[in-house]
């Protein structure tokens, strides 16, 4: 699909499920990586992951876009566009959009290191996402060092 169909697509949407006119731009950003799309305040243009819709479906594709149809109509509206206000919610069930995107394959997982460490005296396992100086910190419950397990 190419970002003119999904203009289209956009604006025939936008009449459909408002029954307002989309006036601005709405095209494919493949640095999108954890959101299905995003509304820009400042100029009222939409970004849409592409992901929604090759990964996916057409279908999948229309919620995540009239999700974001959502905060663009509200905010010209002059009403609260935010995800937790009653009018976006409300609106959202009303047109069916989606409240959340689903899981991209680009998704990162979270794979950082984890140090685990020992106490000698009380033998409380901790794991910790940076490294430290056992021979510095003692155990808070009984004062003892720390081995390092891995």
């Amino acid at each position: 699909m190419t970002n003119a169909e999904l203009q289209q697509l956009t604006e025939q949407w936008s009449k459909e499920y408002f029954g307002r006119e989309f006036t601005h731009k709405v095209f494919f950003n493949k640095r999108l990586k954890t959101t299905g799309g995003r509304y820009h305040l400042s100029d009222h243009h939409i970004d849409i992951n592409p992901l929604m819709y090759t990964e996916f479906d057409l279908h999948n594709l229309r919620q995540v876009v009239l999700h974001e149809l959502c905060h663009y109509h509200l905010h010209l509206l002059g009403m609260d566009y935010h995800h937790r206000s009653k009018e976006f919610k409300a609106l959202l069930t009303q047109v069916g959009g989606s409240r959340y995107a689903p899981p991209t394959s680009k998704r990162k997982v979270n794979s950082k290191k984890k140090w685990h460490y020992i106490c000698t005296g009380c033998g409380v396992e901790i794991a910790r996402q940076r490294r430290f100086n056992t021979q510095r910190y003692i155990c808070r419950r009984c004062g003892h060092k720390f081995i390092l397990k891995n």
